[in-house]
């Protein structure tokens, strides 16, 4: 075909008119900068939307008594004071964080423990009624803690554990632990059965081939269904409300700072400065574990 042919020239030029237009939405390598520029504005947009409110929870932390109801936007208010941090660890602060502390980390290493076990036997083990027995397990998810209160309540009050640690670490552990089964029985299956068969070659019994072979492997699952275990039971109001009372000496945070909300008279103040430091412990476990979260989030959701 001669290079001078007017139906190739047109045809020429459509493919490079064709080229030019994919190439402003479509990056030979990676995205164009007019994609790039669409993602970034969105995520600058839902930054501003998940900051503001933090941001006026600081602000009304920094308010003095008098002006806790005003209407000025601005961030720091005017005869902003500290005031307000030094009552709420006047009242206990520190001691409903470090109960909180210890029931939550309590019921985290329990709920890994038995769900990671659990999990074990779902996916190596094949028994009757395995399958139905897992979609039990799912479909406990979808009762609200609330219609749980009752049932917890009378089974602390069986095993005398009403007003103690103990009830409430295992009642968060009832509620949070088939989630986790489900997280670590689908990385489990992911898996290969030959590493364990040739631990058990070497000479390792089926609970050293799980120490030493499974429970290495699935780090980054376990970190998740750790912090869901953590986040589950650090932010729980109802339960903790039922199991432990109103005992001064064993309120959590959360039980801490309703306090503070009473019928005629909100300390708003001093509730948001609590709400602010009670944060700080959550985001430092979220900024430690973070390396695992990337990676645990997919965990189980390919089996290979």
């Amino acid at each position: 075909m001669s290079k001078n042919n007017p139906t190739s020239v047109k045809q020429a030029d459509r493919k490079e008119i064709k080229v030019k237009k994919e190439s402003f939405f479509h990056a030979a390598r990676g995205d164009s900068k007019f994609k790039r520029l669409i993602i970034h504005l969105i995520l600058i947009g839902y930054c501003v939307l998940s900051v503001y409110p933090l941001l006026r929870i600081f602000s009304v932390s920094l308010r003095p008594g008098n002006r806790l109801l005003s209407t000025d936007l601005s961030i720091i208010p005017a005869n902003a004071t500290l005031e307000n941090f030094r009552l709420v660890f006047n009242q206990g602060l520190l001691q409903w964080i470090w109960n909180s502390l210890i029931i939550t980390v309590g019921t985290s290493i329990v709920g890994v423990i038995i769900a990671a076990t659990s999990a074990y036997a779902f996916s190596r083990f094949k028994f009757r009624g395995r399958t139905p027995l897992l979609i039990y397990l799912l479909t406990t998810q979808m009762i609200p803690s609330a219609m749980l209160m009752v049932p917890l309540y009378i089974l602390a009050i069986n095993l005398k554990m009403v007003g103690t640690y103990t009830g409430l670490v295992f009642a968060y552990a009832v509620t949070s632990v088939p989630f986790s089964i489900w997280i670590l029985k689908g990385y489990y299956d992911t898996i290969p059965v030959d590493l364990e068969e040739a631990a058990v070659i070497d000479g390792c019994t089926r609970l050293e081939s799980f120490w030493k072979i499974i429970l290495p492997l699935s780090t980054p699952a376990l970190a998740i269904a750790f912090l869901f275990n953590f986040s589950q039971a650090w932010n729980e109001y109802l339960i903790a409300r039922v199991i432990l009372g109103s005992q001064e000496s064993i309120l959590t945070w959360p039980l801490g700072l309703q306090r503070m909300i009473g019928q005629y008279l909100s300390q708003w103040g001093q509730y948001n400065a609590g709400a602010l430091i009670v944060s700080v412990p959550v985001m430092l476990l979220f900024l430690y574990m973070s390396k695992y979260m990337i990676s645990g989030l997919t965990l189980g959701s390919v089996k290979g």
